[in-house]
């Protein structure tokens, strides 16, 4: 039986995320360059024309996972803001979301983080756009608490969120031959929480009204 007579008709989203899902898979173990889509189409079950009904292209689907990722990193990191007003507990809660979507074990942050596609124009767009949309998030809450000007706020946030992901992915390979072993997922986040916190916190709040 082919992969079109194996393939079960679905709603069309629904075949959308099941192809991403695939995809997410066969990018993940052989990287953008080695992927072929006679893989992912295998991997899915479907025919080769059905893959190319719902992506014209091999970048295509790569981007389509790409955006999917972005934004759920930018998802996770605004949750963490918006659910305290406690900014201790902010700063913790941006960086666990970091060392949660390292975690995942779909691999996905190897698509926005490690890829192997960064020449690409499009690619490296989306890959910037990640940071940048935690730096957006993380500055605006900066700049309304402490009172610093936007351009302060941003470097402040770049760097939480560059000590997050650099920390996160280390964090992640620590496992590997050779490593002494990785720590358990929330004492690391309790580490680099102190650490970024002693550092924000230098900032004094400012009241509601200002002054």
């Amino acid at each position: 039986m082919n992969a079109g007579a194996r393939a079960t008709r679905l709603p069309r989203s629904a075949r959308r995320k099941q192809l991403l899902a695939a995809a997410q898979e066969v990018f993940v173990a052989n990287g953008y360059h080695a992927a072929a889509m006679d893989d992912i189409a295998e991997r899915a079950g479907v025919s080769k024309p059905v893959l190319y009904q719902h992506f014209p292209g091999k970048l295509e689907l790569y981007l389509a996972l790409l955006d999917q990722h972005v934004q759920l990193l930018g998802e996770q990191v605004r949750s963490a803001l918006q659910s305290t007003t406690d900014n201790k507990q902010r700063v913790e809660g941006c960086i666990a979301a970091y060392f949660d979507f390292v975690d995942d074990p779909g691999g996905a942050f190897r698509l926005v983080f490690e890829s192997d596609l960064r020449n690409d124009p499009a690619v490296r767009e989306r890959v910037e756009r990640s940071l940048q949309i935690s730096v957006d998030a993380l500055a605006d809450t900066i700049a309304r608490d402490t009172g610093l000007d936007r351009t302060d706020a941003e470097l402040l946030s770049c760097g939480l969120a560059g000590l997050a992901e650099v920390s996160a992915r280390w964090w992640l390979a620590s496992d590997g031959p050779g490593a002494s072993g990785r720590m358990a997922k929330d004492r690391a986040v309790a580490l680099l929480s102190g650490l970024a916190w002693r550092g924000i916190s230098g900032y004094p709040r400012v009241s509601d009204n200002g002054s």
